[in-house]
């Protein structure tokens, strides 16, 4: 199938156009500004619905990946917030819509408010910060616009290699982005690594792999299925646990991991939730997904690293 991706460029974006492009898929990044990619790319005008209608006429498939990341300015300018995520996201659906495109929107696990254990995909969330609501929100737009063919993927805890990039944008945060890689660059290097806890800090999720996540997009697709999916490993672990196990997969010496309180200049600029984690149970139900164990998941990102092609555990199963 033709499929666009919009945020192509970023690191779970350019794992999914991968693996989506790895099984045979026809995938076509939709970007702001001429860049070179390794597929191909589409220049559109995000604050304009004709523009993405005109760049995605001949597609089945739009997954909308596209975000703004600076979460200082999405505090201070709600304005922009706003259009950035929920504005972006109604233009992309209704553009969708018009061309009778299926919409796949990726979500995020800090639509929770973290009080709760393995949260089930028909939890609505309540979110703590403006990243979480302005994510729920574009969930909404979805349910609202796409009530029958629209699909919402929340992700959490994502580990793997930027497709672009040769090194992630950033370390450890007070979320799961890049933890495992920063951990074992910095352990490789026989450095110590201090894994951040407190109240401040998401400290347990249901980590997974950003090329799985691209894997079972393709399930989607392929079974053409619709409604909340829960995109995420099947373990639910702390970020300490995470650390020990992720060191004894890549063999490297746990000794060398402390814990501390983050820097003050790393806090995010609001509350953060403390347990994100997700049940997946009707996910691998509906999309027919086998067991995707987070010792397996760290053992394929170990393979991701050392060969530098993508592993996926899910396979891909032929649209009916």
């Amino acid at each position: 199938m033709r499929i666009a991706v919009t945020g192509s460029t970023g690191f779970v974006g350019s794992n999914i156009v991968t693996v989506l492009s790895n099984v045979g898929h026809d995938v076509v990044g939709l970007i702001r500004k001429p860049q070179s990619m390794p597929w191909e790319t589409r220049e559109v005008d995000f604050s304009a619905e004709e523009s993405l209608v005109k760049q995605m006429h001949d597609c089945q498939v739009v997954v909308h990946c596209a975000i703004a990341n600076d979460f200082n300015r999405l505090m201070q300018d709600r304005p922009f917030a706003y259009d950035a995520f929920v504005g972006m996201t109604s233009r992309v659906v209704r553009a969708a819509n018009q061309v009778g495109a299926k919409p796949i929107y990726i979500s995020t696990d800090w639509v929770m408010d973290g009080t709760s254990h393995l949260v089930i995909e028909s939890d609505p969330g309540n979110p703590l910060n403006i990243y979480g609501y302005l994510k729920a929100l574009g969930e909404q737009v979805v349910r609202d616009l796409a009530p029958s063919n629209g699909a919402i993927c929340r992700i959490g805890g994502v580990m793997g290699v930027h497709q672009t990039k040769a090194e992630g944008p950033r370390n450890q945060d007070v979320g799961f982005g890049y933890f495992v890689t920063s951990l074992v660059k910095a352990l490789q290097a026989n450095q110590s690594f201090a894994v951040w806890s407190g109240d401040r800090v998401n400290n347990i999720a249901t980590p997974s792999l950003a090329s799985e996540i691209g894997a079972q997009i393709d399930r989607i697709v392929s079974l053409d299925e619709s409604g909340t999916f829960h995109l995420v490993g099947d373990d639910a672990i702390d970020r300490f646990g995470l650390a020990m196990m992720a060191a004894r997969i890549f063999h490297l010496p746990s000794d060398l991991i402390l814990q501390t309180e983050p820097p003050e200049s790393e806090l995010f600029p609001a509350a953060v939730p403390v347990d994100t984690s997700l049940d997946n149970r009707l996910t691998k139900k509906k999309l027919k997904l086998g067991p995707t164990s987070l010792n397996d998941l760290l053992i394929a990102l170990r393979r991701e690293l050392e060969t530098g092609t993508l592993a996926p555990i899910t396979t891909h199963l032929p649209r009916a």
